[in-house]
């Protein structure tokens, strides 16, 4: 049998998502409750690897057993096993043609920055932060001409492993939460897939210009480069969530995660 779930967690405590040699990671601890709960070792495929520091809204895993429980079981029994800050939201069983990274349609990340003259303090780890005001108008018109497929080279980690920079950019919206000195802006990424680091290096770039020290242009001009080293600094993983993906609603899998009704939301601090 092949399971779906529906996974959140905060990033702060982990080394991302990916399995490493200290454990400390989502993806250590995930498979440790699975294994706890199903009696036998399980081992898991996600699908968006997210780095340290990083959290997920609905990061969505799939794996095989010989176990037959319950939908409602699998999430309760797992939940049992797993640190307070991580926690399975749903169980489904799929098709074994479904695979949570290649049947996705899209993806979707939000970066939450706080524009404040003070920095986070009860909501350190959740949330990115500029000490000086952005201008929304320069960063929109800066974020519309990443729009489309485009080589994101510039955007792009030294250590990523994707087989090619060309992914399609499909949304970028960004919002303010309030109009005093404090106050919260939403960047929120839809694509086909990103690169390693790749919002975070958007979200330098974005910041430099919402703090006017480029043009709009400029944005432009470190895409056409196709050279890291021409772009903004790698912002902070503290604000990244991972709002994760949409499939066709043909998988059966809950609404939050299909293409047609999907949308899932930032419930952190206002």
């Amino acid at each position: 049998m092949r399971l779906a779930l529906g996974v959140r967690y905060q990033g702060q405590a982990y080394e991302g998502w990916q399995s490493q040699l200290s454990g400390r990671t989502v993806q250590d601890k995930l498979e440790a409750a699975l294994g706890r709960f199903a009696r036998q070792p399980i081992s898991t495929l996600c699908a968006g690897r997210t780095d340290a520091g990083v959290h997920a809204l609905m990061q969505v895993v799939h794996f095989d057993t010989s176990i037959e429980r319950a939908p409602v079981s699998w999430v309760r029994g797992t939940n049992r096993f797993l640190p307070d800050d991580i926690a399975v939201q749903w169980a489904q069983p799929v098709p074994r043609q479904f695979h949570c990274r290649a049947s996705a349609l899209t993806r979707r990340y939000l970066y939450v920055l706080s524009q404040s003259p003070v920095r986070p303090s009860l909501d350190a780890g959740r949330v990115g932060w500029s000490i000086y005001a952005l201008d929304g108008d320069a960063m929109r018109a800066a974020a519309a001409m990443l729009l489309g497929p485009h080589d994101f080279s510039s955007f792009r980690a030294s250590a990523c492993q994707a087989l090619s920079p060309i992914k399609d950019l499909r949304r970028i919206e960004i919002t303010r939460r309030g109009e005093n000195d404090r106050c919260r802006w939403h960047f929120e990424f839809e694509a086909d897939a990103f690169l390693h680091h790749m919002i975070r290096n958007i979200m330098g770039c974005l910041v430099r210009i919402g703090h006017g020290k480029a043009r709009p242009e400029w944005m432009r001009e470190v895409l056409e480069a196709r050279s890291r080293l021409v772009a903004a600094p790698t912002f902070s993983p503290n604000g990244l969530y991972f709002l994760g993906p949409l499939y066709d609603a043909g998988w059966g899998l809950p609404a939050e995660a299909t293409l047609q009704a999907g949308r899932a939301t930032y419930d952190g601090p206002p």
